[in-house]
């Protein structure tokens, strides 16, 4: 049985992530990915009644006010549009617009759009001193502080405290690497062993250069509808049924204890509560965890619940998280492998469960068992702001 308020993932559409340097410009990548997506729903433009657009900066696109250029491009003046950013979450942020209008029984067909264009018309020194002002730019961005620095402040205190090793973090990297290898919109797909990432560059200790994610050109986008708006009921039709988001302190420092990320702990249990999720390790088939680095993902397992405090490291190790694991993460490759277009991140995630949870996804990635229940997982600044969604796959 379908209700109407339901929220429904109706249709997905999305471009490879990368540096694109071919004269193609976001207006040509959210296009591209709107009509895919609303061929994928199955839907005309004209049955969208409101439309989100998520864009980091507009610092990186240099253009203000994207969301009224995107929606005239697409071509569906007059909708209502509404552009969000958080950081890093600005994806997350995204899908949590596009949800609380359908949820709210405001609008019943929303298209949601992430996109950034980051990677291929800005150095990266301009980058990293953009990236060091979305913190606290007086006291953290002009002291020089980097997100690299940021980040590894925070792991760094959680293997003092859990006994977390390098080799731990190196796995993330390998896994999420050779995922991104079956993936063929993945920006950085390699083979590499815990050796190479070990004696890759140092960045910020603990963090060498393949512990960290790339910046990527990207977008993204899917259809959200009323449950009795979606049409298609020859696939599993995938509901979003729970959305949380919370906040923590700005400053490391000012944080009790800076190698957890709490807002990321109070916002999945809220996003479980409303999707009726009482034990995420035990109910939670998929996850798409925001890698900003290799810790990060493995403290936002720990804070999601999907392994205890302080063993996610070790479960990591024992092939729980991998393609064969009891909950694959990251099977994209994630911002590590797949690429991190800080706008599209968060809707992407959204794309590729929804694509799983169908039994659509890449050949190489989709798993033989059944999955009915999946987590995306975004934040912005070291997890300052964290957006946790629950999506589960009905039969038509």
């Amino acid at each position: 049985m379908t209700d109407s308020a339901d929220v429904v993932v109706a249709g997905c559409g999305a471009t490879a992530f990368g540096a694109f340097r071919d004269g193609s410009t976001p207006r040509d990548w959210v296009l591209r990915c709107a009509r895919e997506a609303l061929d994928d729903a199955g839907l005309e433009p004209a049955a969208v009644d409101a439309v989100v657009v998520g864009s980091e900066s507009d610092f990186f696109s240099l253009q203000l006010a994207p969301g009224a250029l995107l929606t005239d491009e697409i071509g569906l003046v007059p909708c209502p549009v509404m552009r969000v950013e958080m950081g890093g979450g600005t994806g997350g942020a995204a899908v949590r617009a596009g949800f609380m209008h359908i949820r709210s029984g405001l609008h019943r067909c929303v298209l949601v759009i992430g996109f950034e264009h980051a990677a291929s018309h800005l150095s990266g020194d301009d980058m990293r001193m953009l990236y060091g002002l979305s913190f606290d730019a007086d006291i953290d961005g002009m002291a020089g502080a980097t997100a690299a620095n940021l980040y590894a402040l925070s792991m760094a205190e959680h293997m003092r405290v859990h006994g977390t090793t390098q080799a731990q973090l190196a796995a993330v990297s390998v896994k999420n690497h050779g995922n991104a290898r079956a993936n063929p919109g993945a920006h950085k797909p390699m083979a590499i062993s815990v050796a190479d990432v070990l004696s890759s560059r140092p960045v910020s200790t603990p963090y060498k250069l393949l512990d960290c994610s790339i910046i990527s050109d990207g977008a993204a986008a899917f259809v959200l509808t009323a449950g009795d708006v979606a049409r298609d009921r020859t696939r599993p039709r995938v509901l979003v049924t729970g959305s949380g988001c919370a906040s923590d302190h700005v400053r490391l420092g000012d944080r009790a204890e800076p190698h957890r990320f709490r807002s990321k702990e109070r916002s999945g249990r809220a996003a479980c509560a409303m999707a009726g999720i009482l034990q995420p390790a035990q109910q939670i088939d998929v996850a798409e965890i925001y890698d900003a680095f290799t810790g990060a993902e493995l403290q936002g397992i720990e804070a999601l619940g999907l392994a205890p405090e302080g063993e996610a490291g070790v479960a990591l190790e024992a092939g729980e998280f991998g393609r064969d694991g009891r909950l694959p993460v990251n099977l994209s490759g994630g911002l590590i492998g797949q690429g991190g277009a800080p706008g599209a991140t968060g809707v992407m995630q959204i794309v590729t469960l929804t694509r799983l949870l169908q039994g659509r996804y890449w050949p190489g990635l989709q798993p033989q068992r059944r999955l009915a229940t999946a987590l995306a997982d975004a934040h912005g600044g070291i997890a300052t702001v964290s957006f946790t969604h629950v999506l589960e796959a009905r039969d038509g």
